[in-house]
């Protein structure tokens, strides 16, 4: 596949035109190299069962939001990863924590960073409520669909 008139394969805009073909034609990885750049695209995880009703990982995506399947946190809902990559609670070590326990949020409200594959992903709540807990320590190594953020959404 030709890159655009920038002539750049880590183009955000292309990065996201070829993950919408991956979706679209239901592709799960994409290794494309153009001169000394080489980009690496992969949907889901190598060791985990497919299911179809999972969303594809996309960049800038909003996690998932669960209910809980414990009885006493039933009324909780889970943010989840929508990638594989590294955790980061804040944009920098010097920072505040985007959320942190106690915190109100919204759909949009960011709730951490992934960095996959040296881009730095914000990751919006997709759920409104109060955080409970935060479920993965920083700079910690996460996996598709591993709760992150713990969010009462009636408080």
């Amino acid at each position: 596949m030709a890159a655009e008139s920038s002539g750049d394969v880590f183009d955000i805009k292309q990065i996201r035109r070829l993950i919408e073909l991956m979706k679209k034609h239901d592709l799960s990885e994409i290794d494309l190299k153009q001169a000394d750049q080489q980009v690496r695209l992969k949907r889901g995880a190598d060791d985990l069962p497919r299911v179809a009703a999972a969303p594809a990982p996309r960049l800038a995506e909003p996690a998932a939001a669960q209910p809980e399947q414990k009885a006493d946190d039933s009324k909780h809902a889970v943010i989840t990863s929508p990638m594989v990559g590294t955790f980061y609670r804040a944009s920098s070590p010097e920072a505040a924590p985007f959320v942190k326990v106690g915190d109100r949020i919204g759909p949009e409200s960011t709730v951490c960073i992934i960095e996959a594959m040296k881009v730095f992903n914000e990751i919006p709540a997709g759920v409104s409520g109060q955080v409970v807990a935060v479920l993965v320590e920083n700079g910690a190594p996460i996996e598709f669909g591993q709760p992150l953020v713990k969010v009462d959404p009636e408080a």
